[in-house]
Protein backbone atom coordinates (compact mmCIF):
# COMPACT_ATOMS: atom_id res chain seq x y z
CA UNK A 1 0.00 0.00 0.00
CA UNK A 2 1.47 3.06 -1.02
CA UNK A 3 1.75 5.70 1.08
CA UNK A 4 -0.03 9.53 0.56
CA UNK A 5 1.27 11.32 3.32
CA UNK A 6 4.21 13.29 4.13
CA UNK A 7 7.18 11.95 5.71
CA UNK A 8 6.89 15.44 8.34
CA UNK A 9 3.55 15.24 9.45
CA UNK A 10 0.04 14.09 9.27
CA UNK A 11 -2.13 15.47 6.81
CA UNK A 12 -5.86 15.81 7.36
CA UNK A 13 -6.76 12.79 5.60
CA UNK A 14 -4.42 10.73 7.78
CA UNK A 15 -5.67 11.71 10.45
CA UNK A 16 -8.99 10.41 9.23
CA UNK A 17 -7.89 7.71 8.58
CA UNK A 18 -5.90 6.99 11.41
CA UNK A 19 -9.21 8.06 13.77
CA UNK A 20 -11.09 5.29 11.49
CA UNK A 21 -8.21 2.54 12.61
CA UNK A 22 -8.42 4.13 16.14
CA UNK A 23 -11.86 3.47 16.09
CA UNK A 24 -11.45 -0.16 15.49
CA UNK A 25 -9.24 -0.72 18.23
CA UNK A 26 -11.30 1.28 20.91
CA UNK A 27 -14.13 -0.80 20.07
CA UNK A 28 -12.08 -3.75 21.22
CA UNK A 29 -10.90 -2.61 23.78
CA UNK A 30 -14.31 -1.29 25.01
CA UNK A 31 -15.93 -4.50 24.16
CA UNK A 32 -13.82 -6.62 26.21
CA UNK A 33 -13.83 -4.57 29.52
CA UNK A 34 -18.08 -3.66 29.51
CA UNK A 35 -18.71 -7.50 29.28
CA UNK A 36 -16.98 -8.21 32.28
CA UNK A 37 -18.97 -5.92 34.35
CA UNK A 38 -22.21 -7.03 32.18
CA UNK A 39 -21.92 -10.62 33.79
CA UNK A 40 -24.04 -10.91 37.09
CA UNK A 41 -27.26 -9.45 35.01
CA UNK A 42 -26.44 -11.84 32.13
CA UNK A 43 -26.48 -14.53 34.48
CA UNK A 44 -29.67 -13.38 36.33
CA UNK A 45 -31.67 -13.16 33.41
CA UNK A 46 -30.31 -16.44 31.47
CA UNK A 47 -29.95 -18.13 34.11
CA UNK A 48 -26.86 -19.43 33.47
CA UNK A 49 -24.51 -21.94 34.97
CA UNK A 50 -21.07 -20.48 36.95
CA UNK A 51 -19.36 -22.93 33.43
CA UNK A 52 -21.50 -21.13 31.01
CA UNK A 53 -21.10 -17.80 32.43
CA UNK A 54 -17.00 -17.77 32.32
CA UNK A 55 -17.09 -18.79 28.54
CA UNK A 56 -18.57 -16.32 27.66
CA UNK A 57 -15.25 -14.47 28.55
CA UNK A 58 -13.25 -17.87 27.33
CA UNK A 59 -15.41 -17.96 24.42
CA UNK A 60 -14.01 -14.63 22.91
CA UNK A 61 -10.26 -15.56 24.39
CA UNK A 62 -10.15 -18.91 22.77
CA UNK A 63 -10.95 -17.54 19.37
CA UNK A 64 -9.18 -14.02 19.60
CA UNK A 65 -5.92 -16.00 20.90
CA UNK A 66 -6.56 -19.06 18.26
CA UNK A 67 -7.05 -17.21 15.24
CA UNK A 68 -5.17 -14.10 15.50
CA UNK A 69 -2.05 -15.31 13.70
CA UNK A 70 -4.02 -16.50 10.69
CA UNK A 71 -5.61 -13.68 10.59
CA UNK A 72 -2.09 -11.45 10.28
CA UNK A 73 -1.17 -13.43 7.46
CA UNK A 74 -4.23 -13.30 5.81
CA UNK A 75 -4.13 -9.65 5.73
CA UNK A 76 -0.98 -10.27 4.08
CA UNK A 77 -2.17 -12.26 1.78
CA UNK A 78 -5.75 -11.17 0.78
CA UNK A 79 -5.81 -7.76 1.34
CA UNK A 80 -5.69 -5.82 4.67
CA UNK A 81 -8.68 -3.30 4.05
CA UNK A 82 -10.49 -6.15 2.58
CA UNK A 83 -10.05 -8.02 5.55
CA UNK A 84 -10.49 -4.84 8.23
CA UNK A 85 -13.98 -4.29 6.41
CA UNK A 86 -15.08 -7.91 5.99
CA UNK A 87 -14.57 -8.77 9.18
CA UNK A 88 -15.71 -5.32 11.07
CA UNK A 89 -18.79 -6.55 9.38
CA UNK A 90 -19.12 -9.88 11.10
CA UNK A 91 -18.17 -8.47 14.15
CA UNK A 92 -21.08 -6.00 14.12
CA UNK A 93 -23.67 -8.84 13.35
CA UNK A 94 -22.32 -11.39 15.90
CA UNK A 95 -22.38 -8.45 18.33
CA UNK A 96 -25.94 -7.69 17.60
CA UNK A 97 -26.40 -11.52 17.54
CA UNK A 98 -25.45 -11.17 21.51
CA UNK A 99 -27.83 -8.68 22.10
CA UNK A 100 -30.56 -10.41 21.20
CA UNK A 101 -29.92 -13.90 22.59
CA UNK A 102 -32.05 -15.28 24.93
CA UNK A 103 -30.10 -18.71 25.81
CA UNK A 104 -26.88 -19.18 26.82
CA UNK A 105 -25.22 -21.00 23.63
CA UNK A 106 -26.15 -18.33 21.63
CA UNK A 107 -24.21 -15.83 23.79
CA UNK A 108 -21.36 -18.14 23.91
CA UNK A 109 -21.43 -18.43 19.92
CA UNK A 110 -21.94 -14.98 19.34
CA UNK A 111 -18.99 -14.24 21.47
CA UNK A 112 -16.92 -17.06 19.44
CA UNK A 113 -17.46 -15.46 16.40
CA UNK A 114 -17.17 -11.76 17.38
CA UNK A 115 -13.30 -12.94 18.72
CA UNK A 116 -12.81 -14.85 15.35
CA UNK A 117 -13.74 -11.18 13.71
CA UNK A 118 -11.36 -9.00 15.98
CA UNK A 119 -8.38 -12.12 15.44
CA UNK A 120 -8.68 -10.91 11.82
CA UNK A 121 -9.47 -6.99 11.82
CA UNK A 122 -6.97 -5.96 14.78
CA UNK A 123 -3.83 -7.39 13.16
CA UNK A 124 -5.11 -6.03 9.60
CA UNK A 125 -6.00 -2.10 11.22
CA UNK A 126 -2.10 -2.20 12.60
CA UNK A 127 -0.35 -3.53 9.82
CA UNK A 128 -2.61 -0.50 7.49
CA UNK A 129 -1.17 1.78 9.78
CA UNK A 130 2.55 0.52 9.46
CA UNK A 131 2.45 0.35 5.82
CA UNK A 132 0.96 3.80 5.56
CA UNK A 133 3.04 5.94 7.39
CA UNK A 134 6.47 6.01 6.48
CA UNK A 135 8.22 4.45 9.32
CA UNK A 136 10.22 7.06 11.57
CA UNK A 137 8.30 9.56 13.38
CA UNK A 138 5.42 10.16 11.62
CA UNK A 139 4.88 6.21 12.44
CA UNK A 140 5.55 6.45 15.87
CA UNK A 141 2.79 8.92 16.31
CA UNK A 142 0.62 7.02 14.56
CA UNK A 143 1.51 3.95 16.80
CA UNK A 144 1.45 5.65 19.59
CA UNK A 145 -2.34 7.55 19.06
CA UNK A 146 -3.53 3.83 18.38
CA UNK A 147 -1.71 2.86 21.67
CA UNK A 148 -3.41 5.15 24.01
CA UNK A 149 -6.76 4.70 22.16
CA UNK A 150 -6.69 1.06 22.76
CA UNK A 151 -5.42 1.38 26.26
CA UNK A 152 -8.47 4.31 26.68
CA UNK A 153 -10.99 1.92 25.69
CA UNK A 154 -10.01 -0.21 27.96
CA UNK A 155 -9.99 1.71 30.56
CA UNK A 156 -13.81 3.20 29.83
CA UNK A 157 -15.16 0.23 28.76
CA UNK A 158 -15.75 -0.52 32.97
CA UNK A 159 -17.14 2.54 33.07
CA UNK A 160 -19.15 2.66 30.01
CA UNK A 161 -20.40 -1.16 30.95
CA UNK A 162 -21.30 -0.44 34.33
CA UNK A 163 -23.61 2.73 32.61
CA UNK A 164 -25.29 0.62 30.13
CA UNK A 165 -25.91 -2.04 32.59
CA UNK A 166 -28.13 -0.06 34.95
CA UNK A 167 -29.88 0.48 31.85
CA UNK A 168 -30.23 -2.97 30.33
CA UNK A 169 -27.48 -5.50 29.70
CA UNK A 170 -28.19 -5.71 26.14
CA UNK A 171 -26.71 -2.64 25.35
CA UNK A 172 -23.63 -3.89 26.34
CA UNK A 173 -23.98 -5.78 22.89
CA UNK A 174 -26.06 -2.89 21.17
CA UNK A 175 -23.95 -0.61 21.62
CA UNK A 176 -20.88 -1.44 19.74
CA UNK A 177 -23.23 -2.17 16.85
CA UNK A 178 -23.57 1.55 16.92
CA UNK A 179 -19.86 2.25 16.97
CA UNK A 180 -19.35 -0.51 14.24
CA UNK A 181 -21.65 1.15 11.63
CA UNK A 182 -19.93 4.47 12.17
CA UNK A 183 -16.38 3.38 11.92
CA UNK A 184 -17.93 0.93 8.92
CA UNK A 185 -18.98 3.94 7.15
CA UNK A 186 -15.54 5.61 7.61
CA UNK A 187 -13.36 2.38 6.71
CA UNK A 188 -15.13 2.14 3.34
CA UNK A 189 -15.06 6.18 3.04
CA UNK A 190 -11.11 6.78 3.90
CA UNK A 191 -8.94 3.75 3.85
CA UNK A 192 -7.10 3.00 0.73
CA UNK A 193 -8.16 -0.14 -1.50
CA UNK A 194 -5.71 -2.84 -1.28
CA UNK A 195 -2.92 -2.44 -4.82
CA UNK A 196 -2.19 -5.62 -7.17
CA UNK A 197 1.14 -6.52 -5.38
CA UNK A 198 -0.78 -7.26 -2.21
CA UNK A 199 -2.44 -10.10 -3.77
CA UNK A 200 -1.28 -13.48 -3.03
CA UNK A 201 -0.16 -15.54 -6.28
CA UNK A 202 1.61 -18.66 -4.94
CA UNK A 203 -1.18 -20.43 -3.05
CA UNK A 204 -2.08 -20.29 -0.15
CA UNK A 205 -0.36 -22.94 2.72
CA UNK A 206 -3.76 -24.54 4.13
CA UNK A 207 -1.91 -27.36 5.95
CA UNK A 208 0.35 -24.57 7.84
CA UNK A 209 -3.26 -22.53 8.62
CA UNK A 210 -4.77 -25.62 9.57
CA UNK A 211 -2.37 -26.72 12.25
CA UNK A 212 -1.39 -22.81 13.26
CA UNK A 213 -4.69 -22.05 14.09
CA UNK A 214 -5.26 -25.42 15.82
CA UNK A 215 -1.97 -25.31 17.82
CA UNK A 216 -3.00 -22.00 18.85
CA UNK A 217 -6.32 -22.80 19.60
CA UNK A 218 -5.18 -25.81 22.15
CA UNK A 219 -2.83 -23.28 23.52
CA UNK A 220 -5.20 -20.79 24.73
CA UNK A 221 -7.72 -23.41 25.90
CA UNK A 222 -4.69 -25.02 27.31
CA UNK A 223 -4.18 -21.07 29.55
CA UNK A 224 -8.00 -20.00 29.88
CA UNK A 225 -9.36 -23.82 31.21
CA UNK A 226 -6.31 -24.57 33.37
CA UNK A 227 -8.20 -23.56 36.79
CA UNK A 228 -10.97 -25.88 35.81
CA UNK A 229 -9.57 -28.93 34.53
CA UNK A 230 -8.17 -31.67 35.76
CA UNK A 231 -3.98 -31.24 36.07
CA UNK A 232 -3.90 -34.46 33.79
CA UNK A 233 -5.91 -32.77 30.95
CA UNK A 234 -4.23 -29.49 31.24
CA UNK A 235 -0.71 -31.08 30.33
CA UNK A 236 -2.35 -33.26 27.45
CA UNK A 237 -3.95 -29.77 25.73
CA UNK A 238 -0.45 -28.40 25.69
CA UNK A 239 0.93 -31.18 24.45
CA UNK A 240 -0.60 -31.28 21.96
CA UNK A 241 -0.93 -27.72 21.27
CA UNK A 242 3.42 -27.82 21.05
CA UNK A 243 2.53 -31.52 18.80
CA UNK A 244 0.93 -29.12 16.71
CA UNK A 245 3.02 -25.93 16.45
CA UNK A 246 6.22 -28.61 15.78
CA UNK A 247 4.11 -29.91 13.14
CA UNK A 248 3.34 -26.58 11.57
CA UNK A 249 7.56 -25.39 11.61
CA UNK A 250 7.93 -28.91 9.83
CA UNK A 251 5.36 -27.77 6.70
CA UNK A 252 6.18 -24.18 6.70
CA UNK A 253 10.32 -25.49 6.66
CA UNK A 254 9.01 -27.75 3.06
CA UNK A 255 6.26 -25.78 1.29
CA UNK A 256 6.91 -23.45 -1.02
CA UNK A 257 4.76 -20.58 -0.07
CA UNK A 258 4.53 -20.64 3.68
CA UNK A 259 1.96 -19.31 5.71
CA UNK A 260 4.63 -17.59 8.01
CA UNK A 261 8.25 -17.33 7.08
CA UNK A 262 10.59 -18.63 10.16
CA UNK A 263 13.24 -16.30 9.48
CA UNK A 264 10.81 -13.36 10.70
CA UNK A 265 10.99 -15.55 14.11
CA UNK A 266 14.80 -15.01 14.51
CA UNK A 267 14.59 -10.84 14.83
CA UNK A 268 15.45 -10.55 18.22
CA UNK A 269 14.24 -7.46 18.04
CA UNK A 270 11.19 -8.57 17.75
CA UNK A 271 11.51 -11.35 19.88
CA UNK A 272 12.12 -8.82 22.58
CA UNK A 273 9.56 -6.93 21.84
CA UNK A 274 6.57 -9.24 22.40
CA UNK A 275 8.39 -10.82 25.61
CA UNK A 276 7.92 -7.35 27.15
CA UNK A 277 4.18 -7.02 25.52
CA UNK A 278 3.23 -10.98 27.27
CA UNK A 279 4.53 -9.34 30.47
CA UNK A 280 3.12 -5.88 30.46
CA UNK A 281 -0.10 -7.06 29.83
CA UNK A 282 -0.08 -10.47 32.05
CA UNK A 283 0.78 -7.86 34.98
CA UNK A 284 -1.85 -5.57 33.83
CA UNK A 285 -4.25 -7.82 33.41
CA UNK A 286 -3.78 -9.50 37.14
CA UNK A 287 -3.55 -6.20 38.89
CA UNK A 288 -6.71 -5.46 37.65
CA UNK A 289 -8.27 -8.44 38.20
CA UNK A 290 -6.59 -7.87 41.77
CA UNK A 291 -8.18 -4.82 42.33
CA UNK A 292 -11.66 -5.48 41.15
CA UNK A 293 -12.09 -7.85 43.41
CA UNK A 294 -10.46 -5.72 46.11
CA UNK A 295 -13.05 -3.25 45.67
CA UNK A 296 -15.90 -4.59 45.44
CA UNK A 297 -15.30 -7.64 47.59
CA UNK A 298 -13.48 -6.30 50.91
CA UNK A 299 -14.71 -2.77 50.05
CA UNK A 300 -18.46 -2.95 49.01
CA UNK A 301 -17.86 -0.89 46.21
CA UNK A 302 -20.28 -0.78 42.93
CA UNK A 303 -19.42 -1.76 39.68
CA UNK A 304 -19.84 2.05 38.52
CA UNK A 305 -17.72 2.94 41.52
CA UNK A 306 -15.08 0.53 40.82
CA UNK A 307 -14.97 1.87 36.80
CA UNK A 308 -14.50 5.57 37.56
CA UNK A 309 -11.96 4.62 40.23
CA UNK A 310 -9.92 2.49 37.76
CA UNK A 311 -10.67 5.24 34.74
CA UNK A 312 -7.87 7.22 35.99
CA UNK A 313 -5.65 4.59 34.91
CA UNK A 314 -6.67 6.04 31.38
CA UNK A 315 -4.58 8.62 31.79
CA UNK A 316 -2.41 7.05 29.27
CA UNK A 317 -4.65 7.72 26.39
CA UNK A 318 -3.78 11.82 26.86
CA UNK A 319 -0.10 10.77 27.55
CA UNK A 320 0.86 8.12 24.59
CA UNK A 321 0.38 10.63 22.19
CA UNK A 322 1.55 13.68 23.84
CA UNK A 323 4.10 12.80 26.01
CA UNK A 324 5.18 9.27 24.57
CA UNK A 325 6.32 10.14 21.62
CA UNK A 326 9.24 12.97 23.03
CA UNK A 327 10.50 10.66 25.22
CA UNK A 328 10.95 8.04 22.20
CA UNK A 329 12.59 10.76 20.14
CA UNK A 330 14.96 12.23 22.78
CA UNK A 331 15.53 8.73 24.54
CA UNK A 332 14.83 6.11 22.20
CA UNK A 333 12.06 3.14 22.12
CA UNK A 334 14.13 0.76 25.10
CA UNK A 335 15.08 3.28 27.04
CA UNK A 336 11.09 4.55 27.47
CA UNK A 337 9.99 0.64 27.85
CA UNK A 338 12.59 0.42 30.39
CA UNK A 339 11.26 3.41 32.30
CA UNK A 340 7.62 2.17 32.10
CA UNK A 341 7.95 -1.65 33.63
CA UNK A 342 10.67 0.29 36.61
CA UNK A 343 7.30 2.75 37.28
CA UNK A 344 5.29 -0.28 36.11
CA UNK A 345 6.84 -2.16 39.36
CA UNK A 346 6.55 0.87 41.83
CA UNK A 347 3.08 0.95 41.49
CA UNK A 348 2.27 -2.28 42.33
CA UNK A 349 4.47 -1.61 44.98
CA UNK A 350 2.40 1.52 46.16
CA UNK A 351 -0.93 -1.04 46.07
CA UNK A 352 0.54 -3.38 48.12
CA UNK A 353 -0.67 -1.62 51.65
CA UNK A 354 -4.42 -1.96 50.24
CA UNK A 355 -6.50 1.48 51.60
CA UNK A 356 -9.27 1.85 52.43
CA UNK A 357 -9.65 5.38 50.34
CA UNK A 358 -9.89 6.61 46.53
CA UNK A 359 -6.56 9.04 47.94
CA UNK A 360 -4.50 6.17 48.96
CA UNK A 361 -4.84 3.99 45.67
CA UNK A 362 -4.77 7.25 43.63
CA UNK A 363 -0.67 7.03 43.24
CA UNK A 364 -0.84 3.65 42.71
CA UNK A 365 -3.26 4.14 39.30
CA UNK A 366 -1.70 7.32 38.38
CA UNK A 367 1.91 5.59 37.95
CA UNK A 368 0.34 2.28 36.44
CA UNK A 369 -1.26 4.45 33.73
CA UNK A 370 2.11 6.48 33.19
CA UNK A 371 3.87 3.09 33.00
CA UNK A 372 1.67 1.91 30.31
CA UNK A 373 1.38 5.09 28.90
CA UNK A 374 5.98 4.68 28.36
CA UNK A 375 5.72 0.99 27.55
CA UNK A 376 2.41 -0.21 25.38
CA UNK A 377 2.81 2.20 22.25
CA UNK A 378 6.90 1.71 22.18
CA UNK A 379 6.57 -1.80 22.49
CA UNK A 380 4.36 -1.73 19.51
CA UNK A 381 6.69 0.20 17.45
CA UNK A 382 9.49 -2.15 18.37
CA UNK A 383 7.39 -5.38 17.23
CA UNK A 384 6.91 -3.71 13.88
CA UNK A 385 9.55 -1.84 13.05
CA UNK A 386 12.34 -3.23 10.20
CA UNK A 387 9.78 -5.67 9.43
CA UNK A 388 9.23 -5.98 5.07
CA UNK A 389 6.00 -4.53 4.28
CA UNK A 390 4.57 -7.87 2.87
CA UNK A 391 5.25 -8.93 6.70
CA UNK A 392 3.32 -6.05 8.95
CA UNK A 393 0.39 -8.16 9.08
CA UNK A 394 2.09 -11.09 10.77
CA UNK A 395 3.86 -8.38 13.00
CA UNK A 396 0.90 -6.98 13.85
CA UNK A 397 -0.66 -10.91 14.33
CA UNK A 398 2.13 -12.04 16.34
CA UNK A 399 1.93 -8.53 18.75
CA UNK A 400 -1.11 -9.40 19.10
CA UNK A 401 -1.38 -13.29 20.16
CA UNK A 402 1.40 -11.74 22.73
CA UNK A 403 -1.35 -9.25 24.35
CA UNK A 404 -3.67 -12.35 24.29
CA UNK A 405 -1.72 -14.90 25.92
CA UNK A 406 -0.59 -12.11 28.54
CA UNK A 407 -3.96 -11.66 29.25
CA UNK A 408 -4.78 -15.31 29.77
CA UNK A 409 -1.76 -16.00 31.64
CA UNK A 410 -2.02 -13.19 34.04
CA UNK A 411 -5.45 -13.90 34.77
CA UNK A 412 -4.79 -17.42 35.18
CA UNK A 413 -1.65 -16.98 37.39
CA UNK A 414 -3.24 -14.60 39.82
CA UNK A 415 -6.06 -16.44 40.17
CA UNK A 416 -4.11 -19.77 40.70
CA UNK A 417 -2.32 -17.79 43.81
CA UNK A 418 -6.04 -16.11 45.06
CA UNK A 419 -7.13 -19.77 45.49
CA UNK A 420 -4.43 -20.96 46.88
CA UNK A 421 -3.87 -18.32 49.16
CA UNK A 422 -7.98 -17.84 50.33
CA UNK A 423 -8.42 -21.52 50.04
CA UNK A 424 -11.24 -21.37 47.39
CA UNK A 425 -13.73 -23.76 46.94
CA UNK A 426 -13.33 -25.71 42.60
CA UNK A 427 -16.46 -23.84 42.36
CA UNK A 428 -15.57 -20.23 43.04
CA UNK A 429 -12.28 -20.39 42.05
CA UNK A 430 -14.69 -20.54 38.84
CA UNK A 431 -16.60 -17.59 38.87
CA UNK A 432 -13.40 -15.89 40.16
CA UNK A 433 -12.27 -16.18 36.64
CA UNK A 434 -15.27 -13.21 35.88
CA UNK A 435 -13.94 -11.50 38.79
CA UNK A 436 -14.68 -8.73 36.73
CA UNK A 437 -18.56 -8.61 37.62
CA UNK A 438 -17.98 -9.50 41.02
CA UNK A 439 -19.95 -12.78 40.64
CA UNK A 440 -17.99 -14.30 43.72
CA UNK A 441 -20.23 -12.34 46.37
CA UNK A 442 -22.06 -15.39 47.12
CA UNK A 443 -19.16 -16.92 49.34
CA UNK A 444 -16.18 -17.29 49.22
CA UNK A 445 -14.27 -14.58 51.63
CA UNK A 446 -10.64 -13.11 50.36
CA UNK A 447 -8.86 -11.42 52.88
CA UNK A 448 -6.36 -8.64 52.52
CA UNK A 449 -3.42 -10.64 52.94
CA UNK A 450 -4.82 -12.82 50.42
CA UNK A 451 -4.59 -10.41 47.60
CA UNK A 452 -0.96 -9.08 48.32
CA UNK A 453 -0.23 -12.54 47.91
CA UNK A 454 -1.48 -12.17 45.05
CA UNK A 455 -0.03 -9.08 43.52
CA UNK A 456 3.15 -10.87 43.98
CA UNK A 457 2.41 -11.99 40.29
CA UNK A 458 1.76 -8.94 38.79
CA UNK A 459 5.33 -6.99 40.48
CA UNK A 460 7.40 -10.23 39.16
CA UNK A 461 6.22 -9.78 35.78
CA UNK A 462 6.53 -6.39 35.69
CA UNK A 463 10.65 -6.51 37.08
CA UNK A 464 10.99 -9.44 34.53
CA UNK A 465 10.06 -6.74 32.68
CA UNK A 466 12.77 -4.79 33.46
CA UNK A 467 15.05 -7.26 32.54
CA UNK A 468 13.97 -8.21 29.45
CA UNK A 469 14.12 -4.20 28.81
CA UNK A 470 17.59 -4.07 29.93
CA UNK A 471 18.80 -7.38 27.41
CA UNK A 472 21.21 -5.37 25.01
CA UNK A 473 20.15 -6.24 20.76
CA UNK A 474 22.04 -5.99 18.27
CA UNK A 475 20.10 -3.27 15.82
CA UNK A 476 20.74 -1.95 12.49
CA UNK A 477 22.56 1.62 12.40
CA UNK A 478 20.18 3.79 13.54
CA UNK A 479 17.81 2.06 14.97
CA UNK A 480 16.55 2.32 18.65
CA UNK A 481 17.47 -0.59 21.14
Amino acid sequence: MSSTVTPERLTGRAWAVLFVLCGAIFLEGIDVSMMGVALPSIRAELGLTTSELQWIVSAYTLSYGGFVLLGGRAADLLGRRRMFVGWLVVFLLFSGLGGFATDGWVLILARFVTGIAAAFMTPAGLSIITTTYPEGPQRNKALLVYAGTAAGGFSLGMVTGGLLTAIDWRWVFFAPVIVSAVILTGAVALIPRDTARTAHSGGFDLAGAFTLTGSMLLLVATVVRAPDVPAAQTVATAAAGLVLLGAFALIERRVATPLIRLGLLRNTALIRANLGAILLVGSFVGFQFIAVLYLQELLAWSELETGLALMVIGIDAVLAPTLTPWLVTRFGNGRVVLGGFVLAAFAYTAFLPLGATFAAMLPAFLLLGLAFALTYGPLTIAATERVSEEEQGLAGGVLTTSFQFGSALGLAAVAAVLAAGDELTAGGFRTGLAAVAAVLAAGDELTAGGFRTGLAVPLAAAVLGVVVACIPVRERTGANS
